[in-house]
């Protein structure tokens, strides 16, 4: 120390520090505000920006004045230089969580927009975050005259062993990155494995795919598994998909008539049923004489996979009243059974097939 700690230098001091509080709690305040107008903006990114600002900003206020006071007292060279050290690796520490914060939002904002789901695929913000992390870090250490150097040449010769040792970890790493640059699946997509697991795609992360089925169960999928299994996906290349049905009519039946009833109800489905594609053309197909019947195929259109289920139950039931309305039958099918004993023979009505027992 030069000189002597004086009365003087406790008030600039302490001046100083409350200047930083004071600028702090200025600062919180204005932000509240923005906080309040970023709101009202439909772009999400100002929002991500003053959130983050709220927190950093009070705290790289009162650093300063921390500095300022630090500056005003007589210290002596070695601890000024620890009190600048440690106040310079505290603001490039902050700024860090904040460069962290805001790119990995603004990551997050981007995936969301571009899947156009509420959940977003995690991989790619936290990949962000790390990554950004990690260089913060090894720049304050060579900020505060620490050598990263070795640090590299450390975890160079290191690598193998790590990658060797998280190897499965890694290959689901990269499958997902794979995965979600491939666009092969995307969060919202609803997919079908060839082990029967299938289910919405509700997030992609650093290891799992996270799959929630119709009856709100969760299916967790190793990324790796996903990637080299077969798969159907339901949303791509778009979510309209058609579905059909399989109907019978009685050999008696006016295949004219059947073909244009059959296509108003369809008509009146596809623009009643929420869920449905009111423009879809109604296709009827004849295709096979079967034991008791004509059997056709019913081809509805359906916005989304989910929705194939309430649309194909709504169009069975009023299929089946207006065929009644209409007379035109659904036949089961009949079999005659003939049962012969001592002479007599008895014949019983059954599921179509004839049979013939001998007593």
């Amino acid at each position: 120390m030069n000189r002597d700690l004086t009365l003087h230098d406790a008030i600039v001091a302490g001046i100083a520090v409350a200047a930083g509080v004071a600028v702090a709690l200025l600062l919180r305040v204005i932000l509240r505000w923005l906080g309040k107008q970023a709101a009202r903006t439909a772009w999400e990114g100002d929002d991500i920006i003053v959130d983050v600002l709220r927190t950093v900003a009070p705290w790289a206020a009162v650093a300063g004045g921390v500095a300022s006071a630090a500056a005003a007292l007589p210290l002596t060279s070695q601890v000024g230089h620890v009190v600048n050290q440690t106040l310079i690796a505290f603001v490039m520490l902050t700024a860090t969580f904040t460069a962290a914060r805001v790119i990995s939002g603004l990551v997050r904002s981007v995936a969301q927009s571009r899947s156009g789901v509420a959940a977003s695929a995690t991989i790619f913000v936290n990949i962000t975050r790390i990554g950004i992390l990690a260089m913060g870090f090894l720049i304050i250490l060579e900020t505060l005259g620490i050598s990263i150097a070795p640090l590299l040449t450390a975890l160079g010769v290191g690598g193998l062993a790590i990658a060797l040792a998280l190897k499965d970890t890694l290959a689901n790493l990269f499958a997902g990155v794979h995965i979600l640059v491939s666009k092969t699946v995307q969060p919202g997509d609803y997919i079908r494995l060839s082990s029967g697991e299938e289910g919405y795609v509700r997030d992609i992360n650093w290891r799992i795919t996270v799959v929630e089925q119709l009856n709100n169960n969760l299916v967790i999928i190793p990324n790796a598994k996903l990637a080299g299994t077969n798969m159907t996906n339901f949303s791509r290349p778009e979510q309209k998909l058609s579905v059909t049905v399989q109907v019978g009519v009685g050999y008696d039946s006016d295949l004219e008539h059947v073909e244009r009833v059959t296509n108003e109800v369809v008509e009146h489905v596809m623009k009643d049923i929420a869920g449905a594609i009111p423009d879809h053309e109604p296709a009827v197909r004849f295709h096979t004489f079967g034991d008791s019947r004509i059997g056709f195929t019913v081809i509805l259109g359906v916005g989304e996979y989910s929705d194939k289920y309430r649309i194909k139950h709504e169009f069975i039931k009023r299929l089946h009243q207006r065929y009644r309305e209409e007379g035109i039958r659904i036949p089961a099918p009949a079999r005659t059974v003939s049962l012969q004993q001592a002479g007599a023979e008895a014949v019983i009505p059954h599921p179509r097939e004839s049979l013939d027992v001998a007593g």
